[in-house]
C-alpha cells in the first residue's frame, strides 16, 4: 500500500540529531541508530489496518459461530456465553500476535509494528490494557484514535496507557 500522506517522509532516526526531532523521542535509536523500531504511525494507516484486522475477526467469529450451531444439532447458539467466548476469541487473536510478532495480518500489510516503549516486543499486561483501552476508545465515537491527530507523537489512548506504540516501518 501507498503511503496515506500521515507519515514523516523519512524515518526521524536516520537523520543526524533525530533525538530532538518531534516523533522520534522515546524510539529505540532515536539518537540515529539504524536499529530504530521506526516513526510513529499515522491515523490513516492505523485505520485501515483496523478494518483490515476486523474483517480476519469476524471470519474467525463465523467459523467459531458455524462450529458451535453444527456442536448445537443446528439450532442457534445465543447468550452470555457465546458472547465470552467470541470476545475471548477477539482477545487472544490480539494479544497474541501483538505479543508473539508485534503485529498482527493488518499491521503487517500496512508495515506497522506495536512496540513497547523500550522498543522490545510487549508483554501480556500491556496487551490486555491496549485491547481493553482500545474497546474504550471506539466506544467513545473513536476519541481515543482521533487523539492521535492532536499529540506530538501520534499516539493513541491505548498506546499511552499500555506504554506501548505503533510504529511505521517504511522498507
Amino acid at each position: 500500500p501507498q503511503s496515506m500522506g500521515t507519515e514523516p517522509d523519512s524515518d526521524p532516526a536516520d537523520l543526524p540529531g533525530a533525538a530532538g526531532l518531534p516523533g522520534a523521542a522515546g524510539l529505540p535509536g532515536a539518537a540515529g541508530s539504524a536499529t530504530a523500531a521506526g516513526v510513529p504511525a499515522g491515523l490513516l494507516r492505523r485505520l485501515a489496518a483496523m478494518v483490515y484486522d476486523g474483517l480476519l475477526v469476524l471470519a474467525l467469529w463465523l467459523i467459531t459461530l458455524l462450529i458451535m450451531v453444527l456442536a448445537n444439532g443446528g439450532e442457534a447458539v445465543y447468550g452470555a456465553l457465546v458472547q465470552s467466548a467470541l470476545f475471548l476469541e477477539a482477545f487472544v487473536f490480539f494479544a497474541w500476535f501483538w505479543m508473539r510478532a508485534g503485529q498482527t495480518a493488518g499491521m503487517r500489510a500496512w508495515r506497522l509494528r506495536l512496540v513497547s516503549a523500550d522498543g522490545n516486543r510487549i508483554t501480556l499486561n500491556q496487551a490486555t490494557v491496549r485491547f481493553f483501552v482500545a474497546m474504550v476508545s471506539l466506544a467513545a465515537i473513536g476519541l481515543g484514535y482521533w487523539w492521535a491527530l492532536f499529540d506530538r507523537e501520534h499516539r493513541t489512548w491505548p498506546d499511552l496507557l499500555s506504554g506501548s506504540r505503533v510504529v511505521y516501518r517504511r522498507e
